[in-house]
């Protein structure tokens, strides 16, 4: 083992499998370290964790980045890392492909009401053939893509494979690429984007600059009969003002992945109502309980092993790590 060796400790240890995949894909000259007990010296450079505790982080002098092994940022995380600012911060994006598709199955189910007639059917009630059809056309359409990240830039191209016209919002839009297809505007033109949008697909963070988005102003100002999927996090939508337009038909349709309430224990699992609105009395909306990042546990746990070699064989090899993490703004 050399001294110029990069350690890399991982505190919660793998099942065999994943674990020996990991450091199968890992450069030869990584020393890889796992579990709730440190290493004695804690000498790692890289942390994995996606909630350090203030030791981890604090006793450790040569680290230099921590990896949270999903997307997103934990409120105490950032609390913690907002005292270490010398202590980089980087996500894994293992999971964008699965999301990017729900996000999409859930425009469908919506955009097409698909729960509704197929409840109908199983009921041997054909009705819904004879009457009006309620379903959106997405061909031709806008589709406003709020988060160009790596899971909105997935939405946005099956959009486009579906003819639909893609606008989309960046945070830094100076770092699209110059050949991007869409149309891509800074979160700041939102207000004048809605109008515009048949469909709104969120895939944004939830921050103080996210919560509460889209309110009641902000969803009237999209056109009547708008589609809205939030595969984001809930509270980026205001639940009341959500509940109101899908009610009163100021919204066609919305399709869900992200809630305001969550199971605190094993035992609330099965009696937790996801909404402080009665969302399940609409039949325009499709609830799906946050399981968009969600494959077999081997898939997963192999998808999760590869994103994090890379970012690990980048850090080896001295070459700038993926999926960097602003703590300050919190995504």
């Amino acid at each position: 083992m050399s001294d110029q060796s990069l350690r890399v400790h991982l505190l919660r240890t793998p099942d065999p499998g994943p674990l020996d995949y990991l450091r199968a894909l890992i450069d030869d000259d990584v020393v890889l370290t796992t579990g709730e007990e440190l290493p004695d010296p804690p000498d790692y450079h890289i942390f994995i964790a996606g909630r350090p505790q203030r030791e981890h982080i604090a006793e450790a002098p040569q680290l230099q980045t921590l990896i949270i092994p999903w997307a997103g940022l934990p409120r105490d995380t950032r609390a913690l890392m907002l005292d270490f600012p010398e202590v980089a911060v980087h996500n894994l994006h293992h999971n964008a492909a699965p999301v990017a598709e729900l996000a999409v199955g859930l425009l469908l189910a919506a955009a097409k009401f698909l729960i509704p007639m197929d409840r109908a059917l199983r009921a041997h009630d054909w009705t819904p053939r004879y009457q009006p059809n309620p379903s959106l056309l997405l061909a031709e359409k806008t589709a406003l893509v709020l988060g160009y990240g790596e899971i909105g830039q997935r939405v946005a191209e099956v959009c486009r494979g579906m003819r639909m016209k893609v606008v989309a919002t960046r945070r830094n839009v100076e770092a699209t690429p110059p050949d991007c297809p869409d149309e891509i505007h800074p979160p700041e033109a939102l207000l004048d984007l809605l109008p515009r949008a048949h469909a709104v697909i969120i895939c944004l963070p939830l921050t103080d600059e996210t919560k509460g988005l889209l309110d009641a102003a902000a969803l009237a100002r999209m056109p009547s009969g708008a589609v809205l999927v939030n595969i984001g996090r809930g509270p980026i939508v205001r639940q009341e003002a959500l509940y109101h337009a899908l009610r009163t038909g100021g919204l066609r349709a919305a399709g869900l992945d992200v809630w305001y309430n969550y199971p605190q224990d094993e035992a609330s699992r099965s009696n937790t109502p996801p909404a402080d609105v009665p969302f399940h009395t609409l039949d325009n909306i499709v609830m799906s309980p946050h399981r968009g990042g969600a494959l077999s546990e081997s898939e997963t746990e192999c998808m999760r092993m590869e994103a994090l070699a890379r970012l690990i064989n980048a850090a080896a090899r001295s070459e700038s790590m993926p999926n960097p993490v602003d703590v300050e703004r919190g995504y």
